[in-house]
């Protein structure tokens, strides 16, 4: 089982800076036991890319910390209710 540190942590230092680089934002909304809920908006809404950034790069990275981990992401303009904003991760230079 991944913690929630584990996952926030890489969710902001792999997956946030590629999702901000096309200028979509992502959000976790929900997160217990073995399934993670994302979300992504911004530029991200609606993008056909969506669904290969989704299953190229968000599940494998977070599938790395539990194999089991049941990941889901929907897309769209309308950020889901207790969404939590995560940014990429500050670098130091």
């Amino acid at each position: 089982m991944a913690t929630k540190d584990a996952l926030v942590q890489a969710l902001q230092e792999i997956i946030a800076p590629l999702i901000e680089a096309d200028g979509g934002e992502l959000y976790l909304v929900f997160h217990e036991n073995d399934e993670v809920k994302l979300h992504l908006a911004g530029t991200c809404s609606g993008c056909p890319g969506a669904a290969l950034t989704s299953r190229g790069v968000i599940s494998p990275t977070l599938r790395s910390l539990n194999p089991q981990l049941r990941v889901v992401v929907t897309t769209g303009y309308l950020i889901p209710s207790g969404a939590e904003r995560i940014q990429a991760a500050e670098r130091m230079a």
